[in-house]
C-alpha cells in the first residue's frame, strides 16, 4: 500500500516542508530509512541521522530546527513520538488480516454466546455461561473458564488462560501464556510450621483498553475483586497479587511483582524489577525506577522513587554520591587517625 506524505500529513494534523506528493510504503528508523519509507525524530540523540537518511519523509517536532541541510520532507507535529505512534496503529490497521469464524475442533459451552464478527481458532476453549462481545478473537490454545465476560473488539491471544468470574472490558489486548484469575498466594501458617491453604473466592476485573504483557499473572481476589482499571499497559513477565487495585493509565514494565492487597494511583510509572510489598497505598503520578523496592506507602503525589529500599530520587543521589566514595573517606579517616 502506498500513501503520500499530504495523506499522512493530514492524518497526522501536520505541516509539510518540502514534498508532499512523495509517495511512502513503509515505516522506517531514521538511522536506517530509504526512499519510500517515512521515519520520525523525537530523540535529539539521532538528529545527525536527519542529516543523512534517505528517508522519503520524517516526522519532527513543531520546534525543531535544523543545523544543517536537509533534503528529507518533514511534517511538523506537536509530539513526533505519539504521531508516529498513531501511524503504526493506522498501519497495522490496514495491513492485518482479520480472521472471522470458526476453526475445528475448538469448544465453546451451549450456554455461552459469542457476538458478530468474531474468530474462534482451534484448540480454544470456552466454558459455561461466558458472555463475549463483537469483533473478539480468541486464539488457539486459549482456555476461558465458566462465567467470564468479555467485552468487544479483545483479543486473546494464543496460550492465554482466563479462569472463572473474570470480567474484562472492551479493546483489551491478552497476550500469549497470561494467566487471569488464578488462586493468590494464600497460605496461614499453622502451630506445627505447615501451611493452610486459604481459599480464594474473588475475582478478577480488566476495565477498557488494557494491554496485559505475555506470561505475565493476575491473581484473584481472596474476596471482592482484583481491579485493572482503564488504559493500564502492563508489560511481559510481571506478578499482580490478589486484591491489587491498579489505577487508571499506569504502565508496569518486566519483571515487577505488586505483593497483595497494594492500591496503585493512577498515571504511575514502574519499572522493570521492581518489587512492592503489600497492604500499601502508590499516590497517582508516582514514577518508580529500575529495581526499585518499596516497603511503605507513597502519598505525596508526583513523586519519583529509586533505591533499595526506595527513596525519593535526589536524597537517593546525595547519599549515592556519599557511598561510592567510601573507600576514599576511609582511606582519609586511617591517615587521620595515624597523626593523632
Amino acid at each position: 500500500m502506498e500513501f503520500t506524505v499530504s495523506q499522512i500529513a493530514e492524518l497526522l494534523s501536520g505541516k509539510i516542508e518540502g514534498d508532499g506528493s512523495q509517495k511512502v510504503s513503509r515505516l522506517d528508523k531514521i538511522q536506517e530509512g530509504k526512499t519510500g519509507g517515512i521515519s520520525f525524530l523525537s530523540n535529539l540523540k539521532y538528529e545527525p541521522f536527519i542529516y543523512t537518511t534517505s528517508s522519503s519523509a520524517v516526522i519532527v517536532s513543531l520546534d525543531f530546527e535544523p543545523v544543517k541541510p536537509i533534503t528529507t520532507t518533514l511534517i511538523r507535529v506537536k509530539d513526533p513520538y505519539s504521531a508516529f505512534t498513531q501511524l503504526l496503529e493506522a498501519y497495522a490497521q490496514f495491513t492485518k488480516q482479520s480472521k472471522v469464524g470458526v476453526e475445528q475442533p475448538s469448544y465453546m459451552d451451549d450456554s455461552s454466546k459469542m457476538g458478530e464478527g468474531g474468530y474462534r481458532a482451534a484448540f480454544s476453549y470456552i466454558g459455561k455461561n461466558c458472555k463475549i462481545g463483537d469483533q473478539v478473537s480468541i486464539h488457539g490454545q486459549a482456555y476461558i473458564g465458566d462465567n467470564v465476560q468479555i467485552g468487544d473488539r479483545c483479543i486473546i491471544h494464543a496460550g492465554a488462560k482466563i479462569y472463572k468470574d473474570t470480567v474484562i472490558g472492551n479493546d483489551c489486548e491478552i497476550h500469549p501464556n497470561v494467566v487471569i484469575g488464578a488462586d493468590g498466594f494464600g497460605f496461614a501458617p499453622q502451630e506445627d510450621k505447615t501451611y493452610k491453604n486459604i481459599p480464594q473466592l474473588g475475582n478478577v476485573i480488566i476495565e477498557d483498553k488494557v494491554s496485559i504483557g505475555s506470561n505475565s499473572t493476575i491473581d484473584c481476589a481472596t474476596m471482592g475483586s482484583t481491579i485493572i482499571k482503564k488504559g493500564v499497559k502492563i508489560d511481559n513477565l510481571v506478578q499482580i497479587a490478589h486484591n491489587v487495585i491498579i489505577g487508571e493509565n499506569t504502565v508496569i514494565a518486566a519483571q515487577s511483582g505488586i505483593s497483595g492487597s497494594t492500591e496503585i494511583g493512577k498515571n504511575c510509572i514502574i519499572a522493570g524489577q521492581v518489587g512492592i510489598i503489600g497492604h500499601l497505598k502508590i499516590a497517582d503520578n508516582t514514577t518508580i525506577g529500575a529495581k526499585t523496592g518499596i516497603s511503605k506507602s507513597i502519598t505525596k503525589s508526583g513523586q519519583t522513587i529509586f533505591g533499595y529500599m526506595g527513596y525519593e530520587m535526589k536524597e537517593f543521589l546525595k547519599s549515592y554520591s556519599i557511598f561510592k566514595n567510601l573507600p576514599s573517606l576511609q582511606n582519609k579517616i586511617k591517615e587521620l587517625e595515624k597523626k593523632q
